[in-house]
């Protein structure tokens, strides 16, 4: 026991010595990690600029183009070994390590050229977009017509790029506005009388001269955009048809419409409800209470609504206070509404029953928001983090089994 002991601090007192430092051996590791690292990066930034080539090549109509140069680049990644050694390096003792942080720089250092050579000022290979909607198709005498198109381009684009043209006639350029990207032009003529069609043409280009493909169409004007159908009505005052609350009063709307809706006597709107060919309402709803066992005069309106696509990075449900606000915002600048009001006025009598102006009625359906997520830088970060996360677990484990 006491030799053990004296065993114990013997080796107790014996100086710890560090192990040698060969500093000359550490440098030409080290020189030679810099020298992979430079050799990464000048040949992503040369197979960045050769998949700009086969990029051009390609040209805009191939959408298939980004998933091929991709290809290209992490596929040509087996070539840095052929590189090294036409340097000469000595990569005998590369780890997992080592391999990992040359093929990273490699392909960031391609990914970052490529997207600016691809994008303005160096390269410009896309046209103008445009989300271009009428509101409505269809109009009354005497109302207006709403042509709204929202453009987008890489390169940006001028009011002096577009053109547009109404049944064959240019429009002068201060008779519509073109802010944030919106188009917005209001054709209105109360000469109109008779049925008549009106064409449109939309052309644009952007500052660096890349056209678009014209978008036309046509709107039209007519007294039969909006009529009642049922029950039939007169237009003499003296003559008026009697409703009560289980009369269906039928609204025929050859437009495309969002609501439809009429007022009694001037007073507040009441919603109509579509269904199938019509839109319908009847006397039981709030509001014929007011003219229960008079006469009465009906206006009907109608209202067409249209939002553009919203592209953003976070859905609603993901928003902080803040983001919501500006979200809600966005809705705002990106939603249009014109109004078709209908010429001709109708005239009922309203029967004194109890059962007029009971209900509510139905509310207005809103207009549909397509919202379109894009992945933002972060998504490409998770998905780098991750791969990273999995080759350090993949060679601990190598190292365990070694």
């Amino acid at each position: 026991m006491a030799k053990r002991r004296k065993d114990t601090e013997e080796k107790e007192d014996k100086p710890f010595k560090l192990p040698k430092f060969d500093e000359e051996k550490f440098l030409k590791k080290e020189r030679r990690n810099i020298k992979a690292t430079y050799l990464s990066v000048f040949f992503g930034i040369i197979m960045a600029f050769i998949c700009f080539g086969f990029w051009a090549l390609m040209g805009p109509e191939n959408s298939y183009r980004w998933y091929l140069v991709l290809f290209v680049a992490i596929g040509d990644a087996i070539f840095l070994r052929s590189i090294f050694n036409w340097r000469k390096l000595d990569f005998s003792d590369f780890t997992g390590k080592n391999w990992f942080t040359s093929y990273a720089m490699y392909f960031f250092a391609w990914l970052i050229i490529f997207i600016v050579v691809i994008n303005p000022p160096i390269y410009d290979d896309e046209n103008p977009k445009v989300q271009l909607a009428v509101l409505p198709e269809m109009q009354e005498f005497g109302g207006t017509v709403q042509i709204i198109a929202k453009i987008t381009d890489n390169a940006g684009v001028e009011k002096s790029g577009i053109k547009l043209a109404i049944d064959g006639t240019e429009v002068d350029s201060s008779m519509y506005s073109f802010e944030d990207n919106i188009l917005i032009y209001t054709y209105e003529n109360d000469e109109i009388k008779n049925e008549t069609t009106l064409d449109y043409t939309l052309i644009v280009k952007d500052i660096n001269g890349r056209e678009t493909k014209s978008h036309s169409g046509s709107f039209k004007y007519s007294d039969t955009t909006i009529f009642v159908p049922e029950p039939p009505y007169s237009d003499n005052e003296s003559i008026r048809p009697q409703v009560g609350s289980a009369t269906t009063i039928k609204i025929k709307v050859n437009a495309d419409v969002n609501r439809v809706y009429y007022t009694l006597n001037d007073g507040e709107p009441i919603n109509a409800t579509k269904d199938e060919d019509y839109y319908v309402t009847e006397p039981k709803y709030i509001g014929w209470d007011k003219v229960k066992g008079q006469n009465v005069t009906m206006k009907i309106f109608a209202e067409k609504t249209y939002s553009f696509d919203l592209i953003l990075d976070k859905m609603p449900a993901q928003m902080n206070e803040k983001e919501f606000e500006e979200y809600a915002n966005k809705i705002l600048s990106n939603t249009f509404n014109n109004t078709i009001i209908d010429t001709q006025s109708y005239y009922f009598k309203v029967a004194g029953e109890t059962g007029v102006g009971i209900e509510d009625p139905p509310e207005a359906e809103g207009s549909m928001i397509r919202i379109i997520q894009v992945p933002g830088f972060e998504a490409m970060a998770l998905i780098a983090a991750l791969a990273v996360v999995f080759l350090i677990f993949k060679y601990k484990k190598k190292d365990r089994r070694k």
